[in-house]
């Protein structure tokens, strides 16, 4: 480290006098000199005192030894336990601030109001507990104390003999910690029931000396002062030598608050919870009844919202509890962030399961009772959705809902875009005559045939709702007309999506008509035969191609799209298109299996290729 004799500026050079050369500063063990050699001076008498005059100057000065600069300005053991004793009396100041403002503000004009009979003075005495005996241990005595110690720190350095003297009103806090989910139900019960109780509470909480703080965040600061007390006794005790008079006092002191901080941890996690309940509740604009001690926070964060009639998205909030879940509209605010709640949702009975969106990736349908809400997460949160959730996967048949539940709960709705034809009747759909309804009992898309019917449904309140012919059969206990005998199309893509052994989009094109996007499929149970659909959940493929005996060609043409491969018997030609390569060899592994004969394999799982159930092929865009 190089001694400030002075600073050079240019060839002007300032004189800086010294009275010594030998800086001194204290450490942790004892004091230490740093010398520097004398660089050039001359004598000077003034005032009767002979001064050494330097001049600084690089060339002149001669280099001391290096010294780190923490080394020199290292804070010592004794400032450390000063600056301790320092943060209790400064936090003990603020404390004693909230105590006065729950005891002489908030109970004194509740009780004020209560003496004139608008409430009973029983509601007032059992919210605040004992806070007055506590207000006037800590403002009257032990507050008096610590300033008394911090203005003779220098000759009397101690804090365990003061603390001990907490620690026979520490039964003062059990009696508050134990009181206070009751204090937080009447308070809530009081200022929903009583006008007059609200507008006092809201009056006080207005003012500068609230911090724009609620009294329930006032109230939480008595449950988490004695960890505060805790925690800065432990650092004091870790700076103390073990020999110093004080060691015993506060060891002794440390052992007595631990406990009473150890009784107060289930109450500490409970005020936390509090905490963050009424932030939920100030931003949900105080219009929800979540603020209870039954309710526990989980988590929360940004979502986005799948149409079910067309492909947008839109940004969501939810906050889930160990018992629902608040769908939530963001909405316009200057003072932080704001929602409104679209839907609660019950925990009881709550379905989440996996599907298929080719626009959107990682979505997620969550089903309950009250509704059904199809949804995409962040990237981020899918990543820790899957370290925590070994079963984020399902196949999209799960999402619909049992006989048994039908019209009680609300039903995941097959995406417009998922079907081109009714789910139903099996005619195409159009823009003009058959346009796609859905059928609020089970979600399918059904022509407007077919969802000419009405009944009462239990998960929308009884309301008369829109349901197709064979839910309304079910509801209404009506004899089910017989159905016809299906035809060799007539199979379900997504009955077979979770149990095929190759499925996903493919371009296909037949002859000269163009290109077009197809759900293939090969099932299991027919692993010689490949089933061609308009969508994953088409009640019907648009043809089938029974595999065995054909040719598989895979070399370019010019008129063909890149990773394509053809089928080919006589004059049939069937031409495919994969989204890449690596797809294409996959699908190519398993037709030429099965054009033998043979039945294939299912093809191992693989990131970027085609999967087994629907949910999982949202890669193979085509």
């Amino acid at each position: 480290m190089q001694l400030p004799y002075g600073l050079g500026r240019g060839e002007g050079r300032e004189p800086l006098v010294l009275r010594n050369t030998t800086l001194k500063h204290r450490t942790a063990g004892d004091c230490v000199s740093v010398h520097a050699p004398s660089p050039p001076q001359e004598s000077l008498e003034r005032d009767g005192t002979r001064t050494s005059r330097l001049y600084a100057s690089p060339q002149l000065v001669p280099q001391p030894t290096d010294i780190p600069l923490s080394s020199v300005f290292q804070e010592t053991n004794e400032q450390k336990l000063h600056k301790i004793a320092n943060e209790l009396l400064k936090t003990e100041r603020a404390y004693v601030t909230r105590l006065n403002l729950l005891d002489q503000v908030f109970c004194a004009k509740l009780m004020e109001e209560a003496l004139k009979g608008t409430f009973p003075v029983d509601v007032v005495k059992n919210i605040f507990s004992n806070i007055s005996s506590i207000n006037t241990f800590h403002s009257q005595f032990l507050l008096p104390d610590l300033e008394k110690r911090m203005g003779e720190w220098e000759s009397t350095p101690r804090l365990g003999d003061i603390l001990q003297k907490l620690t026979p009103f520490l039964k003062m806090y059990a009696e508050y910690v134990k009181n206070f989910d009751k204090a937080m139900e009447l308070l809530k019960q009081w200022t929903d029931r009583s006008l007059q109780f609200k507008a006092i509470i809201q009056d006080i909480q207005s003012q500068e000396a609230c911090g724009c703080l609620t009294l329930q965040h006032h109230m939480l600061e008595p449950v988490q002062r004695v960890p505060r007390y805790e925690m800065l006794l432990k650092d004091y005790l870790k700076k103390l030598p073990q020999d110093d008079p004080d060691h015993q006092d506060a060891e002794k002191s440390l052992n007595i608050i631990a406990m009473a901080a150890t009784h107060s941890n289930s109450a500490i996690r409970k005020s936390e919870n509090l905490k963050k309940l009424l932030e939920i509740y100030e931003m949900l604009g105080e219009e929800e009844d979540i603020v209870n001690a039954s309710n526990e926070f989980i988590k929360e964060g940004h979502i986005l919202k799948l149409a079910a009639r067309n492909t947008s998205a839109m940004e969501r909030y939810l906050f889930l509890f160990n018992n629902m879940l608040l769908y939530c509209v963001p909405k316009f605010s200057l003072g932080g962030p704001k929602y409104t709640v679209r839907t609660r949702i019950g925990i009881e009975g709550m379905k989440v399961l996996g599907t298929t969106n080719e626009d959107y990736p990682h979505t997620f349908q969550v089903s309950g009772k009250e509704r059904t809400l199809e949804l995409q997460a962040f990237r981020k949160t899918i990543e820790i959705f899957h370290q925590k959730n070994e079963t984020f996967k399902s196949a999209s048949k799960d999402v619909l809902v049992s006989t048994a539940e039908l019209g009680k709960r609300a039903p995941r709705w097959i995406r417009d875009n998922e079907v081109t034809m009714c789910m139903k009747c099996k005619e195409s759909f159009n823009a003009l005559t058959r346009r796609r309804h859905h059928c609020r009992a089970c979600g399918y898309v059904v022509c407007w045939k077919c969802s000419d019917n009405k009944v009462a449904l239990e998960y929308d309140s009884n309301k008369i709702n829109k349901v197709c012919k064979d839910c309304y059969s079910i509801l209404t206990g009506e004899e089910k007309a017989e159905d016809k005998k299906k035809g060799i199309l007539e199979i379900e893509a997504a009955q077979f999506s979770g149990s095929s052994i190759m499925c996903g989009f493919l371009q296909y094109c037949e002859k000269n008509k163009p290109w077009g996007k197809v759900w293939c499929l090969i099932p299991e149970k027919e692993a010689l035969v490949l089933y061609l659909y308009g969508a994953p959940q088409d009640v019907k493929a648009q043809s089938t191609i029974p595999l065995l005996g054909y040719s598989v060609e895979d070399s370019p043409r010019p008129a063909d799209l890149p990773a394509s491969f053809r089928l080919s018997q006589s004059k049939s030609v069937h031409s495919f298109a994969a989204e890449s390569d690596e797809l294409k060899q996959r699908w190519l592994k398993v037709i030429r299996v099965a054009v033998t004969g043979e039945v294939p394999e299912c093809p191992p799982p693989n990131d970027a290729t085609v999967l087994t159930h629907p949910e999982q092929a949202s890669i193979q865009t085509g």
